[in-house]
């Protein structure tokens, strides 16, 4: 039986096998292991790019439509909502299952042979509401079965990079997997043994790295569209802050695309009429029209990642008027940040608590997930830990490696 391990990522996405008992990563395209999980519907070619063709395609100003982030749309009512897409009426399973696809392909082309059964990673909670947790991993479900999967078996992500981590702990040594992907942070608790590990708990809430840079954006871009500006009344002198969800959606991933509808622009052209600060409010209009709200995400994460690596940076925002940018240093995000990560450090004590351990029980914290790699997290999750040695060695491939080592056995 061939058993794909998948890690099916907020931000990108991997694929591996097991081969006696050691991980092997998939190349799911030219010059990596991963595969952004992004789409780009191209109006002109009438095909669906995905991964880092999709990326190119928004980059050079394609006539069409780019979506990211498409997990975090699973368990919403929106996922099975059905829209017209170059000629066909679409909902987004079928999306999400295109994207499998291309993938089940190039995995099978590159590992040459078929794969009927995979084993996909999967966040603790997709939410914190039950009925919407459980109905995101239906969703998914669905998506690999119309992406051609005879049967798809879930594992949690943290579990999984738990396994693939478990030789840098000695036996008896207790770690925490500390996984802060794009989407969702989540927890896994586990003691390491001479023959394996033994999971005590696993943990998770719906904050990640896609959640870093919305809540940036917010904070330091929207202002300069017009958040927070006073919109004058039709009649009379009084004033009131224009609506905040223009500018929230504006700094959400999976939402950006939904605000080029016709109700939208027309909404930010009427703010802009009666704006207080005209200037501000005209940017937005132009972001809607000239459809610029993914440029602005990539710009507050290039920003962010190079606060984080060198301790200071800049959101560029040229895209939108010359010379408009926002200065960033490592300071400034940290207290910018500082509330999320308070509930990250909040839901890892949360995970100890599970398996009635006391936080200084834990000697080990293991950190995996792109946004893991953030100083902020690592800052914070070292205040809560301060005792625990620190491993980030595999943070990109941990996941994968462990669904691959898991793939073996999940259907037996």
């Amino acid at each position: 039986m061939a058993v794909l391990g998948i890690d099916f990522g907020t931000s990108n996405s991997a694929a591996a096998v097991s081969r006696e008992g050691v991980p092997l990563r998939i190349a799911l395209e030219s010059g990596g292991e991963t595969l952004p999980t992004a789409v780009f519907f191209d109006f002109d070619e009438k095909v669906m790019r995905i991964g880092s063709a999709a990326g190119k395609a928004l980059l050079a100003g394609d006539e069409g439509r780019y979506m990211r982030a498409l997990k975090s749309l699973l368990g919403a009512p929106l996922m099975r909502e059905r829209r017209m897409i170059l000629g066909e009426k679409l909902d987004f399973i079928d999306i999400v299952a295109r994207f499998l696809t291309r993938l089940k392909k190039a995995a099978e082309a590159q590992a040459g042979e078929t794969f009927t059964y995979a084993l996909s990673g999967r966040p603790v909670r997709f939410h914190p509401d039950e009925a919407r947790n459980a109905q995101a991993e239906v969703d998914l479900r669905e998506a690999y079965m119309r992406a051609g999967f005879e049967d798809v078996a879930f594992m949690y992500e943290p579990e999984a990079a738990a396994l693939a981590n478990r030789a840098v702990l000695r036996a008896g040594d207790l770690g925490l997997v500390v996984d802060i992907g794009g989407g969702t942070s989540d927890f896994t608790l586990f003691r390491n043994g001479a023959e394996g590990i033994d999971i005590l708990a696993s943990h998770g809430v719906r904050l990640g790295g896609t959640d870093f840079d919305r809540h940036l954006s917010i904070e330091t871009v929207m202002p300069l569209l017009g958040r927070g500006s006073q919109i004058k009344h039709a009649f009379g002198g009084e004033t009131h802050a224009a609506p905040s969800t223009i500018f929230n959606d504006l700094a959400t991933w999976q939402k950006i695309p939904f605000l080029y509808a016709p109700d939208s622009r027309r909404l930010a052209a009427d703010l802009a009429k009666y704006a207080v600060e005209p200037e501000k409010l005209g940017r937005l209009v132009s972001v809607l029209d000239d459809e610029l709200g993914h440029d602005i995400a990539f710009a507050v994460e290039t920003g962010k990642i190079a606060a984080n690596n060198s301790g200071a940076g800049q959101i560029d925002l040229a895209v939108v008027e010359r010379g408009l940018e926002v200065d960033l240093n490592a300071g400034a995000v940290e207290v910018l940040l500082s509330p999320l990560t308070a509930q990250m450090g909040q839901a890892a004590l949360e995970c100890v608590a599970q398996a009635k351990l006391e936080p200084q029980a834990v000697t080990h914290l293991v950190f995996v997930g792109g946004s893991s790699l953030m100083q902020v997290t690592r800052d914070a999750l070292g205040i809560v830990f301060p005792q625990a040695q620190v491993h980030a060695g595999a943070a990109l491939t941990a996941i994968v490696d462990g669904l691959g080592l898991a793939a073996e056995e999940a259907f037996t």
